[in-house]
């Protein structure tokens, strides 16, 4: 394809195109997702996160922030992510006025990389958090869907232990996203990380002979 659209085509078309090689890595907080993506890298697979571009993101929109959530959300020309996470956390509405600033640019960012990795023909892996709660299949048109699964009451104890969280606020990550079982029934295949990190590892090698079989290609 040219640099340039050529009749009829558009960058909506263009978005939609099938990501062949591309398998979303999602689960919920707490879930050991994290822990499947640096196994994924040490294997010498791509990882395109979507946290890390958020990040980014996030501090290139500081002024957006300031303005539609306060200027105490701002230290020295730095978006304080704990103080905006710990409102919107608590605040549906102010979660809906984040996601809509910083979701469109998310998106458009992990797509762009995406066709770009789609010429190598290797398998990929985009680490999308909220891949479902976004648009799912809609929005990232993947091959594939692969979720690390925990139970609750798991996810909640690492998310205390990890984030130095009072249980409520713990609870209240969680219950900001979509259910764990429902997003279990919507995947293509499913790691269930209740044991150690070996036990994990060993689940992740599993599941990428299944998606290596599936895809017909390797790394």
């Amino acid at each position: 394809m040219s640099g340039s659209l050529s009749h009829g085509e558009n960058l909506d078309s263009i978005n939609l195109a099938p990501l062949e090689y591309g398998v979303v890595l999602t689960g919920c907080i707490g879930s050991g997702k994290s822990s499947v993506s640096a196994i994924l890298r040490d294997k010498g697979y791509v990882v395109l996160c979507a946290d890390e571009i958020a990040h980014t993101i996030l501090q290139a929109s500081v002024n957006e922030v300031a303005l539609t959530f306060g200027a105490e959300f701002v230290r020295e020309g730095i978006v304080d992510r704990k103080a905006l996470g710990a409102l919107v956390f608590g605040d549906k509405n102010a979660r809906k006025k984040l996601e809509s600033l910083l979701h469109p640019k998310i998106h458009q960012a992990i797509l762009h990389t995406a066709r770009e990795l789609e010429s190598q023909q290797k398998c990929y892996f985009l680490d999308i958090p909220l891949f479902f709660e976004s648009g799912g299949r809609e929005k990232y048109p993947v091959c594939k869907i692969l979720l690390v699964y925990a139970p609750k009451d798991q996810c909640l104890e690492r998310i205390i232990a990890r984030d130095s969280l009072s249980k409520e606020s713990a609870q209240a990550r969680i219950d900001a996203q979509m259910d764990i079982e429902q997003k279990c029934a919507m995947s293509d295949y499913v790691i269930k990380n209740v044991g150690d990190k070996m036990a994990l590892k060993a689940l992740v090698e599993e599941a990428l002979e299944k998606l290596e079989d599936s895809m017909q290609i390797g790394k």
